[in-house]
């Protein structure tokens, strides 16, 4: 008899046999399959970052794994794409990062090349967003020569590091700069762009001149433009009436005009900016904070060309404030943006008359009078140094391209420095000084100089800064300027200084200030800009 039990064992095992060999074979092919995906998957981002040493650096160190592409990396994707979505309301060119294009390429891709690809060029959008919402969109020094400011980049390589080991949504939300002057004109922003959404600010006022106690139809259009800006209540009265008075009164203070309540030129002129220009320069504003998105320093100066006034600011907050005059709007003399540190003072200074005054204003003045000089004390010197009679000189045979003379002017009552200047060396020979010449900060534009700054409370600036190494800085300092002679007076800490053109800012307490654009400067930042591709917008709905 045959053995069924046996037969049928056998036949088991016989099937169970294959049945391993066919699932180990599966196993191989799974795994051979899956590790062809792999070096797809890496080959291809290899190839993709050749381009890019920071990026190929990166994925290098981490053996090529995903941070957006891998099943653990949804939160990433998903903390990235927001934080795009929210581009414009930072006044930052969306088309610029695409992330609807992200979003369907994210849905399309199928192989692990293509996730390759796109691993690396999701990488090379978001190291595009963080460096424009952290720093700005614009290298500024490549805009104008005037604009020596160097934007704060942030180490590429080091910065995908820390973000692939961060919590997305809150690295991503660190990036934009945390100063309460970028925060406020994000409000303004939208704002005015919810203003932008249903019109302007109404009819404009068509005058030259309004006067308190007036009756007249600008009256009645000043008041509706007022009121929608939000300075004044409505009313259909066309009366130049008291109320109307000191809303004029607040608008020119934040327009910073004289604050006379009469609506002359300037004031009408700044009354009828569009909704629409002062939306760019929110945004002008916006990337130049970009700019200034660093530790400014525990104390730092403050210098506002466009605002012509100079701030000491103490743990953020402004502790001295004092008017100036800064360089003619004509482009030879204008004042650069820039940032020092003040190192010094110099108390009773000599002017050293610079080349390019000496030859094109001085010169002049020397064909017609050669005893010019001598009524303003300026010393005239060789080239060897040695004193020199302009009487005695034929200076019809220089030009301004070949004059041979250095020009001083000693210490004294009429020096062009008066009785300090505040040092930081710089390039562009430009520095913080007194002056003899105290008519022009009465003026609301004061663009007069050759490009220095020129200071209406030095002698009170001077006490404020050596106040914090010396226990009696006035006397200090006027111990030295009753010598009469030029002394240094060095700083024990150094003071950041910055050299800025911002034409709005909104303050700690609300108020919107608006100034205009002397040296054009405006214009220029939002050409390019737009270039980049950034847009007026309405809110989004």
């Amino acid at each position: 008899m045959l053995d069924f039990r046996s037969d049928l064992s056998t036949r088991f095992a016989e099937r169970l046999f294959v049945a391993i060999l066919l699932t180990a074979a599966l196993v191989l092919f799974l795994t051979a399959t899956a590790n062809a995906q792999t070096i797809a998957f890496k080959q291809a981002v290899a190839a993709a970052a050749l381009d890019d040493v920071d990026i190929a650096a990166f994925y290098q160190e981490r053996d090529y794994r995903p941070i957006w592409t891998g099943d653990d990396d949804q939160e990433r994707r998903k903390a990235f794409l927001a934080a795009v979505g929210t581009a414009s309301d930072h006044g930052l060119p969306a088309g610029r990062y695409d992330a609807e294009q992200l979003i369907a390429d994210f849905g399309a891709v199928k192989t692990a090349r293509g996730r390759g690809y796109l691993e690396v060029e999701t990488t090379k959008r978001f190291l595009l967003f963080a460096h424009d919402i952290q720093s700005g969109i614009l290298d500024p020094d490549k805009l104008s020569e005037d604009i020596a400011v160097v934007a704060p980049r942030r180490d590429r390589l080091v910065m995908l590091r820390e973000f692939s080991e961060s919590v997305p949504s809150a690295f991503l939300r660190n990036l934009p700069p945390k100063h309460p002057d970028y925060a406020r004109l994000l409000k303004e922003k939208a704002r005015l762009e919810n203003i932008l959404a249903t019109g302007d600010w109404g009819a404009t006022v068509n005058a030259n001149k309004l006067k308190p106690g007036r009756k007249h139809e600008a009256v009645a259009a000043m008041r509706n433009r007022l009121y929608l800006m939000g300075y004044v209540s409505a009313s259909e009265s066309n009366e130049y009436s008291d109320d109307l008075v000191l809303a004029v009164q607040q608008f020119q203070t934040d327009h910073g005009l004289t604050d006379d309540g009469v609506a002359g030129n300037s004031t009408i002129d700044a009354l009828n900016v569009s909704v629409e220009s002062q939306l760019k320069q929110v945004i002008i504003g916006l990337e130049r904070q970009r700019w200034l998105n660093l530790d400014r320093g525990k104390r730092h100066i403050f210098v506002n060309q466009a605002d012509f006034k100079a701030y000491v600011f103490d743990d953020g907050k402004a502790t001295f404030e004092t008017r100036v005059v800064v360089g003619k709007t004509s482009s030879q003399y204008r004042t650069p943006e820039f940032t020092d540190e003040m190192t010094h003072l110099i108390i009773n200074p000599t002017w050293h008359v610079p080349q390019s005054i000496a030859r094109k204003e001085y010169l002049p003045m020397l064909l017609q009078n050669p005893g010019a000089l001598g009524r303003q004390g300026i010393v005239m010197t060789d080239i060897s140094g040695q004193k020199v009679d302009p009487s005695e000189i034929d200076f019809t045979q220089y030009s301004t391209s070949d004059f041979p003379f250095d020009l001083k002017q000693p210490p004294g009552s009429a020096n062009a420095l008066g009785k300090v200047k505040f040092m930081f060396p710089n390039k562009f020979n430009v520095y913080l000084h007194d002056t003899p010449s105290k008519s022009l900060f009465g003026r609301d534009i004061r663009a007069f100089s050759h490009g220095c700054v020129r200071v209406q409370r030095p002698m009170d600036l001077a006490y404020f800064l050596l106040a914090p190494q010396s226990d009696d800085p006035e006397g200090l300092f006027n111990g030295h300027l009753k010598s009469r002679r030029e002394t240094q007076v060095d700083l024990v800490t150094p003071i950041p200084v910055y050299l800025v053109y911002h034409t709005v800012w909104v303050t700690a307490q609300g108020r919107v200030n608006y100034r205009l654009d002397p040296y054009g400067r405006d214009k220029l930042v939002f050409e390019a800009l737009e270039k980049a591709g950034v847009e007026l917008r309405a809110p989004r709905s």
